[in-house]
């Protein structure tokens, strides 16, 4: 049975909606938070998936799944707010703009691992003071990366998007699926030999 490495309930609900069979183990640590000089945000989420992924499989012969998502807008990364005044300055700067959001997945199963990531332009319509405060009210934009959720009450915020949906919901399905295809296919070309590392993806999904 898969693993899942996050205790994101949209990742579970995501998966369970697949019709994917898991169970969930919370990683013991966030992974890097820097960009790296190579490879830019792409790199750091796929770092951070990976880091996730292998903090949960180490020692077990289980598949594991990890992921990490960050919204990006005017070359800022915006994480989960931590207060709401952080909320704040994230909707307000993500107001009537276009922003990024890439997430990193990597699948780690002994010594074999595959990573890759995917990435989606969000367009915002300008958001009011007034809208921000009442959407800061609900909690909503607490536990969210970019302080919103599209599949919430943030959906009124989005003016367009471009790419995978679920990827803007924290976990990009179509791209999910496709590395569980190519993971069950390596592993079984390789007999069941952990001594064989699959090559990461430099591509990222299509959606």
């Amino acid at each position: 049975m898969l693993v899942l490495a996050s205790q994101s309930p949209r990742r579970a609900e995501l998966l369970r909606a697949a019709g994917i069979e898991f169970k969930v183990v919370a990683p013991a640590e966030e992974g890097p938070n820097h960009l790296s000089d190579r490879g830019g945000y792409a790199a750091l989420v796929k770092a951070k998936a990976l880091h996730k992924a292998r903090s949960v499989a180490a020692g077990t012969r289980a598949l594991v799944l990890g992921a990490d998502t960050i919204v990006v807008c005017e070359k800022k990364i915006l994480g989960k707010p931590t207060t709401k005044a952080d909320a704040r300055r994230m909707l307000e700067l993500l107001s009537g703009r276009r922003h990024v959001v890439y997430t990193g997945v990597a699948l780690v199963c002994g010594k074999l691992d595959k990573v890759a990531y995917e990435r989606t332009e969000v367009a915002f319509r300008p958001l009011s003071k007034t809208e921000i405060s009442r959407y800061l009210m609900s909690g909503e934009p607490m536990d969210k990366a970019g302080a919103y959720a599209i599949q919430g009450a943030g959906a009124a915020f989005v003016r367009a998007i471009r790419g995978c949906y679920t990827n803007v919901v924290g976990l990009p399905i179509p791209l999910v699926l496709r590395m569980l295809r190519e993971f069950a296919a390596a592993g079984a070309a390789d007999h069941g030999s952990e001594g064989r590392k699959i090559r990461p993806s430099t591509k990222r999904g299509r959606g």
